[in-house]
Formats: C-alpha cells, structure tokens, sequence
C-alpha cells in the first residue's frame, strides 16, 4: 500500500490541490498548504519506499526561492502598469474616447459596437486592467446603446469582450506573468502579441458588422440630433491620408539610416502621430477651420493615448527601455496626461496606489504560494509524470497544442489567469520543451485561451464587473423619456457567448498559422554570403606581434616578429627563450599548426 501511494503520490497532490481550488479555498494558501502537506508525506514515505526521497534539509532551499520572487525585476512592471492604467481610468480618458467615436461612427447601424471595440482596443494598449476598462465602458456606452434600442445581449457581450482585449494587447499583465514563467524577454512576448490582438479585434469588428446585416434593429444608427459633433468624416480621411504619406515619407528617409526597418517604422509612426497633432492645434489656435470640428476632437483626443503607446511599446520594441522601466515611464506618463486634463488630484493618486498596492500583493501571494507548492511537486518527479503524459498524446505538436488548449479552456471556468499562470503553466513547459514547441509560440496561445476565462461562468471577472454597473431594475431615461428595461444576469452571459467562440477561432488561427507569432524573431540572416578572412599575421612564427615589430612584453627581450621573452612569457615562436646554464636540454617538438609555424594556407613562403 505504501509503495501504491508513493508511486502516485505526483497525481494525488495534482488531484488534491484541484479539490482544493473547488471548495474556494483562498488559492495562495492553498498552493501553500498542499506543497507542506505532501512534503511533510514525502518525508514520511521515505525510509519505506524507493519511489520517494525527500528530507527536512530541501525546505532550506525555500528561502533562496522566495527571495528569488522578491527580487525578480520583471515582475516590478506589474504595479507599474496597474498604476499608469488607474490613474488614465480616473482622469476619464475612456469617457472622452467613447464620446468622440461613438459620434465618429454613430451614423453607421452597428457604429456605437463598433466604437467600443476600437475604444476598447485603445484603452488595452494604455489602461491594461480589464476592470478599468469593462467598467468604464459600461458606465458610458451601456446606457446609450440602452437608450437608442440596441439588443441587450448584444451591447453587454460587446462591452465585456471589448474590456478583455486587455489580456492580449501590449502591455498586458498576463503577458509579463507568462514570459516570467516560460523564461522568455516580455519584449518579445509584446511583439507577438501584436498580430493575435489586432487579428482578435478585427474579428470582433467582423462580427458587429455582419450582424448589422443580418439584425440591423438589434443595433440600429444614432439619430442626427444626437450627433452634436456634426458632420467631417472626408476631413477626417484627408488627415489622415496626409498623416499617412508622412509617415511613408519618413520610413523612407530613415529606413538606411536606422538598419532595422521595424525601427524605422515606428519612429515614421511618431512622427505622423506628432504632424497630426500639430496639424489639428494650429489649425484650431489660427482658426484657419481647414478641417471640420469632427476632425479637430477625433484627433485631438485620440493622440494622447497614441503617444503614450509610443512611450511604453515604442521604448521596449526599439530597444531604448525594459519593460519594467517602460512601466515606470507610463506611470509618469499618466500623471501627466491627468494633470493637462485638470483632473490629478490627491483622490485619484490615492485610489491609484491602493488598487495597485492591493493587485501587487494578490499576484506575489499567489506566486510565493506557486513555489512552496512546486517545491514538493518537482522533488517527487510531478513535472516528469506531466511530461509523460502529456507527450504520449497522439497527434505530436499539434496534438498536445489542442489537447493544453482544451485543458486551459475548461480551468478558465473555475480560475483566473493569474492561477493559470503560476500554477498549471509551469507543468506544461517540460512537455512543450521535450516536443521543440517555441515557448513564445505557447505563451501566445495560453494568452488567447486564459482570455476566455473572463467571459465564462462562473469565475468570468468582466461578466461580474459589467454586472456591476448595469442597471438591475427598470429606470425612466432622462433623456427620451422612456423607460428602459432592467439587464439580467442571463442577458449577459447570453451576450458573452459569441465572443467566446470568437476567442477560440483566434486559438485555432493561432496554432494553424505560426507565423502570426513568430515574426517577433525578426527576419532570418542569410549565412550563404557570409565569408570570414583570417589575417595572415598572428602570433610568434605566423606574423607580427600584437605589440609592435621587436617590441618589447612582459620584461624580456623580443623576438623577432613575436612577443618578447622573459619569465612568465610564453615562447610562441621565433627567437628560442634564454635558458637556466644548469638546465637539461628540452626534447625537439613538432610545431603545432598556428603556434611554431604558420598553418598550410595562412602564411610563409
């Protein structure tokens, strides 16, 4: 019985810790608790079989491993960037972005989804905290799309999905987390994630606008009276047209000068970015009203956020900051777009280091409780048992891809990302190393797949968040007049739906075509030009010396063409080292090729 026990003692406390994440039990004492347990078992087990082999000494390695924790710098962009997505979130950002393109594409059936997405797209590259952003978009957009009959399911499904863009989009969270885990630069998680997430959004967008076809009452246009921006859409393009030739005017200009094109490419951003904000200021100071007021607010409010993508993403993409020191520069970087808003004041600097502080402290509690639990799990072989299993599937690379994907797909239903991360990631990373699967490549897939767990019961953290703010009784709108039906529970995990099936054809898309991740390695080097020249001088009887024709090193005297002799020097050639008078005579040695005489091709006669 006791050598049954310690044969499978790796998937009884595998089994066991899930029991314990079922009951609700807090998950880093949890993680904690089980990894004691079954050391304190481990031990136990010891001196009655062979299968197990644990001491009290291995808990001396605990300490290096949490102060290991403590001190990892990667993991200091996490309140970085909750910080910076806080304070954005307070100064109202979102609110402004919501109102401008929701006037923007308001003329369009389906135009208000649409802006959520794009604004929801937005707010992921800047905010990065889908509480933020879930949150702030149903407090702005759900209430209009209410007002003007869109379909329930549908503006609720939109605003949830469009908040959990955050997971995939640079700088996401999950993303720093995950590269912490698989042991991989969060640059080049960034830079991977750049295609799945934009790629996510287009098929958000896809869908709004098919389903503007099919159902065009489920979301019909915003009344002209409402659009109070008026109209300048043709305005709007030639800005851009303009900005966009600036920026193909720029790449090509810098392109030669800067090698890289991918550097070159976003600085030619920047700089549209910049023209286009000059091109709206003065043309509001001067009054010249070359571009239509529509233009002036879309451009105006949409460049802050832009510049600081540039200053987070730019930095890292362009080699000019880590990810840790870019968090700190958009943490600045909030305060101060907040300040030129008016809107920085004590209150909002204060509930941004609280949320961060009490964020910070759940992910490193997780994580220490991570490691007490991996202790055990590694010193009794559990990491092996995974990869076994897990490698024995049919179907090799694709086969285990699919079969993780579900496996993830259906925890995402009881844990959030962060427990995905800490506790079931490093399991898989054996298995994903045994078949020669990119880490990156697998980091981005697990990515897309963790992003489901917001929007599925019953842990789905973005259903509960819009839950929160969606009005649970029926209300008189002051603006119409009309009484607006209360949201149900129902209506928003109905509305979750699509979007979940949507995030799993992204998980397929990404695993079919590899190459949506894999252009973060940059272009190949072609090597079949690659010609490499020996010089035919080096050392002793190859050629000259490294210090001069006869000149002297190291305190003796030098050999013609070599380096000198003295004590301490080596004879490499030429002139023969002075010897002791009372010193035997040294055997004759062959010359080695490169040390006595020059090798067949590279130098002499």
């Amino acid at each position: 019985m006791i050598d049954l026990v310690a044969h499978n003692l790796a998937p009884i406390m595998f089994f066991s810790m899930a029991a314990f994440l079922l009951i609700g039990y807090p998950i880093s004492f949890a993680l904690a608790a089980n990894g004691l347990l079954f050391f304190l078992i481990g031990v136990f087990l010891t001196p009655y079989s062979t299968e197990v082999n644990l001491g009290w000494n291995l808990l001396q390695a605990l300490g290096d491993r949490v102060f290991g924790i403590m001190r990892n710098d990667v993991l200091l962009a996490i309140p970085f960037f909750t910080f910076m997505g806080i304070v954005l979130e307070r100064s109202r950002m979102a609110e402004d972005l919501l109102e401008t393109v929701g006037q923007l594409f308001g003329p369009v059936r389906g135009g208000l989804a649409m802006a959520v997405i794009l604004v929801g797209a937005l707010l992921a590259a800047t905010i990065g905290v889908v509480a933020a952003s879930v949150i702030s978009m149903g407090l702005i957009s759900l209430p209009i799309m209410l007002r003007y009959g869109y379909d329930r399911k549908l503006a609720t499904g939109v605003i949830a999905a469009a908040g959990t863009l955050t997971q995939i989009l640079p700088p996401s969270l999950v993303l720093i987390v995950l590269a912490d885990q698989l042991g991989r630069s969060v640059g080049d998680m960034y830079k991977a994630a750049l295609l799945p997430g934009l790629g996510l959004t287009g098929l958000y967008l896809l869908y709004v606008i098919v389903l503007s076809f099919i159902r065009p009452r489920a979301m019909p246009a915003l009344p002209p009276e409402v659009r109070t921006l008026g109209p300048g859409v043709a305005s709007l393009l030639v800005a851009f047209a303009i900005a966009g030739l600036i920026y193909m005017g720029a790449q090509w200009l810098l392109h030669d000068g800067l090698g890289r094109g991918s550097d070159a490419a976003i600085w030619s951003a920047a700089i549209a970015v910049i023209a286009l904000m000059l091109m709206a200021q003065l043309d509001a100071r001067l009054g010249l009203n070359l571009l239509s007021h529509l233009a002036r607010q879309v451009i105006i409010v949409m460049i802050p956020p832009l510049a600081l993508i540039f200053v987070v993403l730019g930095t890292i993409f362009l080699g000019i900051a880590t990810p840790t020191e870019a968090g700190a520069m958009g943490a600045v970087g909030a305060l101060v777009l907040a300040g030129l808003k008016r809107r920085l004041n004590p209150d909002v600097v204060n509930q941004a280091l609280l949320s961060t502080v009490r964020l910070s402290s759940f992910v490193m509690f997780i994580l220490l409780g991570a490691t007490v639990f991996s202790l055990t799990y590694y010193s009794i072989n559990g990491h092996i048992w995974v990869k076994d299993l897990l490698t024995a599937l049919p179907g090799g690379q694709y086969g285990f891809l699919l079969a993780v994907s579900a496996i993830i797909f259906f925890l995402a239903f009881f844990l959030d990302f962060f427990e995905l991360s800490f506790v079931i990631v490093p399991l898989l990373i054996p298995a994903a190393n045994e078949l020669g699967i990119d880490l990156v490549w697998f980091g981005i897939i697990l990515a897309v797949v963790m992003q489901t767990s917001f929007l599925t019961p019953p842990v789905g953290f973005a259903l509960f968040y819009l839950r929160s703010v969606a009005p649970r009784r029926s209300y008189l709108d002051k603006i119409t007049g009309g009484r607006i039906p209360a949201v149900s529970t129902g209506d928003i995990y109905r509305g979750a739906v699509p979007f979940v099936g949507l995030q799993i054809v992204m998980v397929g898309l990404v695993i079919a075509f590899p190459q949506m991740v894999m252009h973060y390695r940059g272009p190949a080097v072609d090597t079949s030009n690659i010609r490499i020249h020996l010089p035919s001088g080096g050392l002793g009887g190859v050629g000259g010396s490294p210090f001069g024709q006869g000149a002297p090193a190291g305190g003796g005297n030098a050999a013609p063409g070599g380096l000198g002799t003295g004590p301490g020097v080596p004879n490499f050639g030429g002139s023969p080292a002075p010897q002791p008078e009372n010193a035997a005579p040294e055997a004759p040695t062959p010359a080695a090729p490169g040390l006595g005489s020059p090798p067949p091709g590279l130098g002499g006669n």
